[in-house]
């Protein structure tokens, strides 16, 4: 009896030659994106500071405000807790595959 084999072709399978530079676009578009994302979260937690500061303060007309304010806040930094889990269960993933 023969068998045929499931795949047919050239074995290893091989990704296609891609140069240093592509990386190189790939990994600072990446590092910008990041880095916004940190920024943005920061600012809006600066925000919220801010938005209780001037609760305390008398500054601010209306509670509604400052309640969405924090909240937006908080939401940022557990987006942005979210992130850091995520890619840190990639990078054990990868460390734990074998070549």
């Amino acid at each position: 009896m023969e068998t045929t084999p499931l795949i047919v072709g050239k074995l290893p399978l091989s990704l296609p030659k891609t140069s240093g530079s592509e990386v190189a676009k790939a990994g600072d578009a990446f590092s910008k994106m990041l880095s916004s994302t940190i920024a943005q979260v920061n600012q809006a937690d600066i925000q919220g500071n801010t938005a209780i500061e001037k609760l305390n303060t008398g500054e601010a007309k209306n509670l509604h405000e400052v309640m969405i304010a924090v909240e937006e806040a908080d939401i940022s930094i557990r987006m942005l807790v979210q992130m850091r889990n995520k890619a840190l269960e990639v990078y054990n993933q990868i460390m734990q595959m074998q070549v």
